[in-house]
């Protein structure tokens, strides 16, 4: 816990990766179903090109001076994707827990150059990210993601994240299974270029459900999968709920998630614009603990993004 707890009391925001799924789809050419690179755990290629990319963000951290959110590749790695994956529920889970064995593999090689690294087990929707056509109940929900959580507890993560969360259910009982094996919970919402959920909510009404039904369960509250226009004047309100935002994931494009689905391109935006956009919400996020990508961002959004937030600050 005591990483975690360096994460919680940092003043200099700990880098992450980018655009995970895009850059093994769009940019190297593996290819996946459903988006679920978790596939690719059994594809010695895609092992290659994941170490390079992983190196390539640590060596940012690095340079920065900043401990690093090293995240699992299990978005899509809950049992009930086997099906549509060609898989079973125990193939899911044994690649759920070669996902942590290769982030354990690359924070050894790095943990006398950057640390704190934190092992961060990644879980996914139920459903479609971007729609909220897959509302489960908090007790559904627990027992849906119950068995990757407790593979990821077991594997020995330091904290999960649910990722590109569309509505607050789902997102409780995530939080409250993962109480049960001792893990921290980072709860990260999508929003719709209004700046509210898939569900309809706001980022305010989400963060609010969440804490109360949970008794302020989640360490913080992320926004990723979203344009920082998107969600930027949501968190200019400077109300108390805005505090428990510590990380941000956004996305390259300023396209709708509608758009994106069905753009056959990446849009990757402007790296430049990208990094200047984080200086904005930095100073309107007092929490802001974590920063990396989404959909279309790669090392150079990163980058950019870490120049302004670090090296510009240490100038």
């Amino acid at each position: 816990m005591a990483d975690v707890e360096a994460l919680l009391r940092t003043d200099r925001p700990f880098l992450t990766d980018g655009g995970f799924e895009t850059w093994l789809f769009f940019q190297k050419g593996f290819e996946a179903p459903e988006f679920a690179a978790i596939v690719l755990m059994d594809d010695e290629a895609a092992r290659t090109a994941m170490r390079s990319y992983f190196d390539e963000f640590l060596s940012m951290a690095e340079r920065a001076g900043t401990g690093f959110v090293l995240d699992t590749n299990t978005w899509r790695g809950g049992g009930h994707w086997g099906p549509a994956l060609g898989k079973s529920e125990s193939d899911m889970l044994r690649l759920t827990g070669d996902a942590v064995s290769f982030a354990k593999g690359l924070r050894e090689a790095w943990q006398s150059r950057v640390a704190p690294i934190l092992l961060n087990g990644v879980i996914g929707p139920a459903g479609d990210g971007y729609a909220a056509d897959t509302q489960l109940s908090p007790e559904a929900a627990r027992d849906m993601h119950r068995p990757q959580i407790e593979c990821l507890a077991r594997a020995g993560v330091d904290m999960i994240s649910a990722v590109t969360m569309p509505h607050t259910s789902e997102a409780i009982g995530i939080t409250r299974c993962g109480a049960e094996f001792g893990l921290p919970a980072v709860i990260s919402f999508t929003v719709e270029t209004d700046g509210h959920l898939p569900s309809g909510e706001s980022l305010g009404e989400a963060i609010a459900k969440v804490d109360t039904a949970t008794g302020n369960g989640p360490l913080y509250y992320m926004v990723n999968c979203a344009h920082p226009d998107h969600f930027a004047e949501a968190v200019s309100t400077g109300a108390s709920w805005v505090g428990r935002i510590g990380g941000v994931r956004a996305n390259a494009s300023r396209r709708s998630h509608a758009e994106i689905d069905e753009a056959e391109t990446l849009d990757d935006g402007d790296p430049e614009e990208f990094g200047l956009l984080h200086v904005e919400l930095a100073k309107r996020l007092p929490g802001l603990r974590v920063v990396g990508g989404c959909c279309g961002t790669d090392h150079r959004h990163v980058a950019c993004v870490s120049k302004h937030l670090h090296e510009k600050a240490a100038a």
